[in-house]
């Protein structure tokens, strides 16, 4: 049973996606927080895989709870997913960087939504490598102060290799073509970078690739 947190301060929507989401046999809504501060201490009572969360909230924003979140060793298998009215917006890149695993716009299908929880809930990568293209083109790509990650002394030259070419927006599969290995050796790689590097999904190894210098901004395969 994948559990769920709906945070929002617009009852209404949390009550549409509520009933979205219970209607499903493997997830379960625990709890519903209309801010930041409520969120963080329903997270903490009900430990859920999965913290749907709207950025622009009182109190407490998205952002800052889930820095929170990330931040607070008891709510490491709490994985943040960042509901936007915006699409692809500035705050989306600060929530990432905040630790989120990955971001759904407000207006998404029923069936993308249902999607999305059960990826992130199985620890899997929530922006697809196009969505990856589109964090390093807008963002990333603007000049940034090298900054030691670290780890990054950890990673073997395949891992190292395999950061370099997720930071460039290429999928596991693209990687393995890359690299002339097989797809789940690829994935291998990256797993083990994330876990050296401490990200704790792919969107965070993205930006740890170009805040450490890794990757230079601008810079393709």
């Amino acid at each position: 049973m994948i559990r769920v947190l709906l945070v929002d301060d617009q009852p209404l929507l949390r009550s549409g996606f509520r009933a979205l989401l219970d209607l499903e046999n493997d997830i379960e809504v625990v709890a519903e927080a209309g801010d930041g501060l409520e969120c963080l201490a329903l997270a903490r009572r009900h430990l859920p895989d999965i913290a749907l969360i709207d950025i622009q909230m009182p109190v407490v924003d998205g952002i800052e709870a889930t820095r929170r979140i990330a931040a607070d060793p008891a709510l490491a298998g709490v994985r943040v997913v960042i509901l936007t009215n915006y699409g692809f917006d500035e705050y989306v890149f600060d929530a990432l960087r905040a630790g989120a695993a990955g971001f759904l716009v407000k207006d998404i299908v029923p069936e993308d939504l249902l999607h999305a929880v059960r990826v992130a809930a199985r620890g899997d990568a929530l922006l697809a490598p196009s969505i990856t293209r589109r964090l390093i083109d807008r963002y990333v790509a603007q000049p940034l102060r090298a900054v030691p990650g670290p780890g990054l002394e950890e990673l073997t030259n395949r891992e190292r290799e395999a950061v370099v070419l997720v930071a460039r927006g290429l999928s596991n599969d693209e990687i393995a073509a890359q690299m002339a290995i097989s797809p789940l050796t690829a994935k291998t790689h990256v797993n083990r970078a994330m876990t050296k590097l401490r990200a704790r999904d792919r969107a965070q190894l993205v930006i740890l690739a170009y805040e450490s210098g890794l990757v230079s901004p601008g810079s393709r395969p």
